[in-house]
């Protein structure tokens, strides 16, 4: 029997809890899981791998199970970005561009910045299906740009202008995982349970930067459709444990 990584999870947390005869059994699964994909302008084939997570808790009257991916990706600091812009933009008027001239240019040239690999995580818990694929989709998505395996070089191009065209803060990403997965499952219950993580490895600075965001749809829909500031989130430990 074929098993996604959530439903074997809860099969052996269930099995875990008939055999043990216990109270209470959790189990955590990670896999990895190899994906065939074509590079964006040469059409090359790559594998690329993403880390699969499934997670169950059983007590004797119910289980809660969540799956999650972590995949891989790059953004582009839209700080530097802009700093660069602004000194371009003096530079271009002190050589005796026009105000137009300048624009033109700027608007036609991808602007500099440094870049980081960032890891993104998302854990949704919730009875309906949920797809894996569909949130290493959403999680690639929310950065700057997707990265691959093999590239060449026009391919090299493509990404970078991609990722120079779209700056994002590692909580930039988190908000965009938040507000796709909103837009990809409108009809999730108020009660499922969502985790968005972001860990970007910066390329400049001795230290690296995380974003993470979680909580019961409810109190996440609040927050991005902009009703209400929710001040305390409930955590994995909590949902699982509800």
């Amino acid at each position: 029997e074929a098993l996604d990584i959530e439903s074997l999870a809860e099969k052996v947390s269930r099995r875990v809890l008939e055999k043990q005869r216990a109270v209470r059994s959790e189990v955590n699964i990670r896999a990895k899981c190899v994906v065939e994909k074509q590079t964006p302008v040469s059409h090359q084939s790559t594998q690329e791998i993403y880390n699969l997570i499934g997670i169950a808790v059983s007590t004797e009257e119910k289980t809660k199970k969540l799956i999650g991916v972590e995949a891989w990706g790059m953004n582009t600091c839209p700080c530097a970005q802009e700093m660069v812009r602004t000194n371009s933009r003096e530079r271009l008027l002190a050589h005796g561009f026009s105000e137009e001239e300048t624009e033109k240019v700027l608007g036609l040239i991808p602007m500099a910045s440094h870049n980081q690999r960032g890891k993104g995580s998302l854990l949704i818990g919730a009875d309906g299906k949920i797809r894996a694929e569909d949130l290493v989709g959403i999680v690639e998505a929310s950065m700057s740009s997707e990265i691959y395996d093999l590239l060449k070089r026009p391919d090299e191009l493509y990404v970078v202008e991609k990722a120079h065209s779209r700056p994002r803060f590692v909580e930039d990403s988190v908000r965009e995982m938040l507000s796709m997965v909103l837009e990809r499952y409108p009809n999730l219950p108020g009660d499922a349970f969502v985790l968005a993580k972001q860990e970007n490895y910066e390329g400049i600075h001795s230290y690296d930067v995380f974003a993470e965001r979680y909580g019961t749809v409810e109190e996440i829909r609040k927050e991005i459709q902009g009703r209400a500031h929710v001040t305390r989130h409930t955590s994995i430990r909590e949902w699982l444990d509800w």
